[in-house]
């Protein structure tokens, strides 16, 4: 939970005047909901997560760094197909500008 407070510290910073900023954090915290394990250590996702989502029967758990997404396979699988963006420029556009530490990492 305290890497999620980070993460939503860092957008919350973000000008709300900038449009494509208002567009991301839309998109990003759509569906944002806490999932409890149950006691037979099952996730019941919500209904309105599932519709959302696309979730029809494959699901696929996904590290995106810490954070873990689940996703219809078949969407996934077109996600990270890549033919819809080049992911070159999305990498320079969203990290390209960010050098806040001294690890040789821009």
């Amino acid at each position: 939970m305290s890497e999620w407070e980070v993460m939503m510290a860092k957008i919350n910073k973000l000008n709300r005047f900038v449009k494509k900023n208002n567009d991301f954090i839309r998109k990003f915290t759509a569906g944002v909901k806490i999932v409890e394990i149950d006691a037979l250590g099952r996730l019941l996702i919500p209904k309105d997560l599932v519709a959302f989502s696309g979730i029809s029967k494959e699901v696929v758990f996904s590290s995106a760094v810490n954070i873990v997404e689940i996703w219809d396979k078949d969407l996934y699988e077109q996600s990270i197909n890549g033919e819809d963006m080049d992911f070159a420029d999305l990498a320079e556009e969203v990290m390209g500008n960010l050098n806040d530490d001294d690890n040789g990492i821009s």
